[in-house]
Parts: C-alpha cells; sequence; structure tokens
C-alpha cells in the first residue's frame, strides 16, 4: 500500500510538469485548476510524510529500524518540505500571473520537487519496504497500520479517491487486498465526491494526452 501511495505521488508530480509543459499564456482557467489540483497534492503529500514521523518510524524503530537511518528519512522529509513551500510561492504566483514566464518558473519548481521527493520515495522503498514485508504480521507494524487508517471519512474518501486515480491494475489490486472492495465504494462514493468533481477533470486531458 505504501507503494501504491508513493505511485500517487509520483504520477501527479509527472502530471504537474507535462500540463506546465503545455501551459498556454494568459490561461487563468487552467492556473485555477491547476492551483486546486495542487492544494489536493500538497495536502497529501504533507499529511503523508508527517504521519511516517509521528506514526511510521515509532513502529519501525520497535521493529529493529536504525535510528539513525529514520533521521536520515527525516532530513529527506524537511529537503521535500522546503521543496513544497517553493512550489507552493510558485503556484500562488502562477495563480495570479498566468502568463508563460510564471508557467515556466513553476514548471522549474516541480521538477525540483519532484527530483527530491522521488529521490526520497526510492530511498525509503528500497530500506524500509522489505522490513514493512518481513514484519507485516507483528504488533507493532498492525498497529501502525490501524493509526494510519483512522484518518476520518471525509480524507479517507478523497485519499482513496485520488490514489486510485491512474492508477494500474497492479496497484489498484494492492489497494483491494488491504481495503475491502466494498468499503472502496461506498467511502469512496460518498466522500470522494469532491475529487472526481474538482480534481480528476484537472489530469482527465493531461493524461489523455501526455505529449
Amino acid at each position: 500500500m505504501n507503494k501504491v501511495i508513493h505511485g500517487a505521488f509520483r504520477r501527479d508530480l509527472d502530471r504537474f510538469i507535462t500540463a506546465l509543459a503545455a501551459f498556454q499564456d494568459g490561461d487563468r482557467t487552467r492556473a485555477k485548476a491547476l492551483a486546486t489540483a495542487w492544494a489536493n497534492f500538497d495536502d497529501q503529500l504533507t499529511y503523508h510524510h508527517e504521519g511516517e514521523h509521528e506514526i511510521a518510524w515509532p513502529a519501525l524503530e520497535s521493529v529493529g529500524v536504525s535510528r539513525a537511518l529514520l533521521d536520515a528519512m527525516d532530513a529527506e522529509h524537511e529537503t521535500m518540505a522546503a521543496a513544497l513551500g517553493e512550489t507552493r510561492v510558485a503556484m500562488a504566483a502562477l495563480l495570479r500571473d498566468p502568463g508563460a514566464e510564471q508557467a515556466a518558473s513553476t514548471q522549474a519548481a516541480f521538477q525540483r520537487l519532484r527530483t527530491v521527493t522521488v529521490q526520497h520515495l526510492d530511498h525509503e522503498e528500497s530500506e524500509l519496504e522489505p522490513v514493512y514485508l518481513a514484519k507485516r504480521d507483528t504488533p507493532e507494524i498492525k498497529a501502525m497500520g490501524k493509526a494510519f487508517g483512522k484518518t476520518g471519512l471525509s480524507r479517507g474518501g478523497r485519499f482513496i479517491t485520488w490514489v486510485l486515480d491512474g492508477a494500474s491494475p497492479q496497484e489498484r489490486a494492492s489497494v483491494t487486498s488491504e481495503i475491502p472492495a466494498p468499503v472502496i465504494a461506498i467511502i469512496g462514493g460518498i466522500f470522494g465526491r469532491g475529487y472526481r468533481r474538482d480534481v480528476a477533470p484537472v489530469w482527465a486531458a493531461t493524461d489523455a494526452h501526455p505529449n
């Protein structure tokens, strides 16, 4: 499931960079749409890495992951947070002035954000994914999973809908192996409506015509 979430982050970062490469000078409507998608992405990534620090790292340390490795992961989170802050500023500027020059600056900010985020995701997967798999049946990791699941219906529905938007068949299978399909249908159907209405359409054209 963690790799599926990472896949959604990678997918959205690629979408932003592709969309900004095709941005038309002065397209205020598209700038507003991208700002809407950005608000979701910013929230999802911030919530995820803060949750790792607060929930995942203590559980992983309790099953043998070294403090030094977790400190290195936190340092990467800080680098990501700084890049997120820079991208927030760039997106706000694009919303105020949706010109070609600002679109190029915003794309550059996203490229920096993608670089540091993907580096962290790759590092995390190489170091921690084997631990998740080896220790998945331990009380500590089970408790960690339950803690991450306590998100509330509104956030949970938006999360499920977002993570499945553009997911591969293998990623979808991973989600349904962790969350029963009827739960996905009910929670995503009701509480994912805002994402489907406001964010998914932003990516429809980008996904259909990535080049």
